[in-house]
């Protein structure tokens, strides 16, 4: 099975601080916008890097043809900002249970790990280093928000590169697990089992969409067992 996973409030929470800074410092030096004076009614959580660059832009009177061609620039400035803004140790901002959840499953010999993550892969990845779990996902597929803006494109990206030449890693043997209705709503565009946790900002009322809510890891885990033993 492949395991798809958000990053922030999925595995860790509290850890987008330096990570908005750093953007916002990337929108200043590519395009010379101050982000935090703009008025944008977009709410950034389970949105993509980009995306939540372009809400910006727009609102500050950036053309969208000068976003597009300076995409790339934003990126990369917005990762080198936050290899130097973010905390080395982000330890503390692991959910209660995760470790251990990782650890069961790097275990097991029918389980891939997977992400998808609105956070650019260069964030995401030191983001996930720095908090003790990049090595649960060192070799692991995904897709990012460096990938597309939109967050509906990436567990199918994310299954074309776990899958061979050709042939995507199956959909009934694929399931995204995350914290918003952003990533059920991915999971859905794919046609795929999505589990949500309430470790986010939202409650269970707002992810009742997903296939099975759950308050805490451990009760990811009794689901990703059950799960599991009936292949």
């Amino acid at each position: 099975m492949l395991l798809l996973f958000d990053i922030d409030g999925t595995l860790v929470a509290g850890a987008t601080e330096a990570h908005r800074k750093a953007l916002h410092e990337a929108l200043r030096e590519v395009h010379g916008v101050a982000a935090a004076r703009v008025r944008s009614s977009l709410a950034p959580a389970g949105r993509t890097d980009g995306e939540i660059a372009r809400a910006i832009l727009l609102a500050a009177g950036v053309s969208a043809e000068t976003i597009d061609e300076r995409a790339d620039a934003v990126r990369e400035a917005c990762s080198r900002a936050y290899v130097r803004l973010a905390t080395d140790d982000l330890s503390h901002t692991v959910i209660p249970g995760i470790k251990s959840l990782l650890a069961w499953l790097c275990e097991r010999d029918d389980v891939n790990l997977g992400l998808v993550t609105g956070n650019f892969e260069a964030v995401g990845r030191l983001k996930l280093e720095r908090a003790g779990l990049g090595g649960y996902f060192a070799s692991a597929v995904g897709a990012f928000g460096s990938d597309s803006e939109d967050r509906a494109a990436l567990p199918g990206l994310a299954r074309r590169r776990a899958g061979r030449p050709g042939r995507p890693y199956p959909r009934a043997q694929t399931v995204v697990i995350g914290d918003t209705p952003r990533d059920i709503a991915c999971a859905r565009a794919d046609e795929l089992s999505c589990v949500a946790v309430t470790t986010g900002p939202f409650d269970r009322e707002a992810l009742a969409d997903a296939d099975a809510v759950f308050d805490d890891a451990h009760g990811l885990r009794e689901w990703l067992a059950r799960r599991l033993a009936t292949g």
